[in-house]
């Protein structure tokens, strides 16, 4: 559970979702953005996925670029530089189990923050889909914010 209000970024974060394509390389860039000054933040997947154009696009609207992220699992970005983030939250059930499952002795936080994948829904027009993507970017801001502070935020 977070501390109530912002509190300020820790030293390093760690996103985690199920495919590394949509909201954790979203929630990280959305992060590096407000505290890259101040914090490490990585993102990685329970399994790799591929990138996502919808992620990419709605991205974009708001300046932020994801079209180099390379997605990567949680075991990877452990053979690569390990699992040392003071903080790792994740976003999907089973992402939080598998940070649960990593974490056991170590030192770090996990928080689960419930979010939905908008990559799972293949139906509806272009737009539709985009809008759903743009709902998550904007619940990941609004979370970040929250838990975090805002940018000169006395932080």
């Amino acid at each position: 559970m977070p501390p109530p209000g912002p509190v300020g970024p820790p030293g390093a974060v760690l996103f985690v979702c199920a495919w590394n394509s949509v909201r954790s390389p979203m929630a990280a860039a959305m992060f590096r953005q407000y505290y890259g000054h101040k914090s490490y933040v990585g993102s990685a997947g329970v399994r790799k996925g591929e990138p996502d154009p919808f992620a990419a696009a709605v991205m974009d609207e708001v300046g932020l670029d994801l079209s180099k992220h390379k997605p990567i699992t949680v075991e990877e970005l452990e053979d690569l530089e390990g699992l040392n983030f003071d903080l790792i939250v994740t976003l999907s059930p089973e992402a939080h189990h598998r940070a649960l499952e990593l974490t056991r002795t170590l030192a770090v936080d996990v928080e689960y923050w419930p979010t939905l994948d908008p990559g799972a829904a293949e139906e509806g027009t272009r737009d539709q889909r985009l809008a759903a993507y743009r709902d998550i970017r904007d619940q990941l801001l609004t979370k970040i914010e929250q838990r975090f502070g805002k940018p000169g935020f006395g932080r």
